[in-house]
């Protein structure tokens, strides 16, 4: 059987006929007739049928004899009574209908006010634990920062007198070295050499021990030409075959850098064993260490084309020797793939370019960049877990992050610290980390899974306390 609508309900408490009730009955009656603009239909019923509940109670309480309950035939109380009245003759007091009164003004009168505001959930406050959670991140993070900036005061940067005595050690050897080849090899077609690597771009951490001399090759245009690696059997991006060219017009020989080609290219090992015939085997190198006050000597293999130089009692210089050779916009070095397999493979060299870019980016906003790349290369040189990490990926890894943010300001350095390590730990998972100049060139390509497997725990296992990296 449906209920009865507010109205009906209304208009059968007023046939009822009830005694004074103070305006109460009024003002119910005026909610249940308002009640389906407010509510609609169904919520109206519902309204209806509780309201007049209470409606009956009170016109029962009100006009209840000061005798005892009456009950019903059957000795229980009749389920129209409420279970309160026999308490009192009185019950309902002046404060309790001001009570009633009061919420019943309460009650909306405006259709679109009922839809919106008063069935609305109350919005919970802030919890007190989120904000302490929020406080929390916020005094780890300056923490962080703070770890930071002592890390590399203490741990990163390198004295200024020490950059300075093994630039000139680098130098004194590379003069020595350009005078011996052109009086002992003049028929080597070599352009001018020069030092290259982290310690001349101000990029160098913990020691300056490290420095490139860079040997270009002149080759002639016409015999010889590029073949990127994706386009050959081995599908390697980032490296390149040179291929000796016209042979039909310029026999072999016709080349002084013939003599390197093996099957038909040019081999980076053979050239490398050239130099290294000249730089071990050839030169004085005790008698020029007298001459300039250093300890000279070749390092001991498996560091090929590779000097060591120790210019202060307690400091040492490793000098590497690297052939280079450029055809047409295409710079590429003579260090080899990992994979024995692929040593006739000459690498492309984007180094340069990239350090280039890193710098720029934070000459134009006084930025991070470099800081936070130097930090993670002094981790990476002092855990041996994280050894087989390189500059140029740490690079890449920086200027990847340096397109989604733009904020690098020294206070970001906490900030942009995490997501790089973020970042590399994501890359690791991929297993691909592509150049940020050349996106076909997979940085990772030459690591092992084992490798990456290793990489990748040992920067997971730190997410959580990244300051455990700078206790190495």
């Amino acid at each position: 059987m449906l209920p009865l609508l507010p109205g009906e309900m209304a208009g059968a408490g007023q046939r009822k006929g009830k005694k004074d009730d103070n305006g109460i009955g009024t003002a119910i009656d005026f909610v249940l007739s308002n009640a389906r603009l407010v509510l609609g239909v169904g919520g109206a019923a519902m309204l209806g049928i509780a309201t007049l509940a209470v409606k009956r109670m009170y016109d029962r309480a009100i006009s209840a004899p000061s005798s005892p309950t009456r009950l019903s035939q059957s000795g229980k109380r009749s389920w129209e009574e409420p279970n309160w009245l026999g308490s009192s003759s009185r019950l309902l007091t002046q404060d309790m209908k001001t009570n009633l009164s009061r919420s019943l003004q309460t009650l909306p009168t405006d259709p679109s006010a009922a839809d919106t505001d008063f069935f609305r959930p109350t919005k919970p406050k802030p919890s007190a634990k989120r904000s302490q959670v929020e406080l929390k991140k916020s005094r780890l993070r300056v923490s962080l920062q703070e770890k930071l900036f002592a890390y590399y005061r203490r741990k990163v940067a390198i004295p200024a007198d020490e950059q300075a005595r093994a630039k000139q050690a680098a130098v004194d050897i590379c003069a020595e070295l350009r005078s011996f080849l052109r009086a002992k090899l003049p028929d080597m077609p070599l352009r001018d050499m020069y030092l290259s690597g982290s310690l001349y771009d101000d990029l160098q951490v913990v020691t300056a021990d490290h420095i490139q001399l860079i040997v270009p090759l002149m080759l002639e245009q016409n015999l010889w030409s590029c073949i990127p690696g994706e386009d050959t059997i081995m599908n390697i991006p980032g490296f390149y075959l040179v291929r000796r060219e016209n042979p039909e017009y310029f026999p072999r020989g016709s080349s002084y850098w013939d003599r390197c080609v093996v099957g038909g290219y040019l081999s980076p090992k053979a050239v490398a064993d050239t130099f290294e015939k000249v730089v071990a085997g050839s030169i004085n190198w005790p008698a020029i260490g007298t001459l300039l006050d250093y300890v000279i000597r070749p390092a001991a293999p498996p560091a090929d084309l590779t000097l060591e130089v120790q210019y202060d009692p307690e400091r040492h210089l490793f000098i590497d020797f690297l052939p280079s050779l450029t055809l047409g916009d295409i710079i590429l070095v003579a260090k080899p793939h990992r994979l024995a397999q692929n040593d006739n493979l000459w690498r492309l060299s984007l180094r340069p370019a990239e350090t280039a870019r890193l710098r720029a980016l934070d000459q134009c906003d006084s930025g991070c960049r470099c800081l936070c790349l130097k930090i993670f290369k002094a981790v990476c040189k002092s855990n041996p877990a994280l050894g087989h990490l390189t500059a140029t990926q740490l690079t890449n890894v920086i200027l990847h992050l340096s397109q989604e943010e733009s904020d690098w300001s020294q206070d970001m350095l906490a900030d942009r610290f995490l997501q790089a390590l973020k970042g590399l730990i994501r890359y690791l998972e991929a297993g691909v980390l592509p150049s940020a100049l050349n996106p076909k060139v997979n940085l990772f390509s030459e690591l092992t899974p084992e490798e990456v497997d290793e990489l990748g725990y040992t920067l997971y296992s730190s997410l959580s306390e990244p300051e455990v990296l700078l206790q190495t």
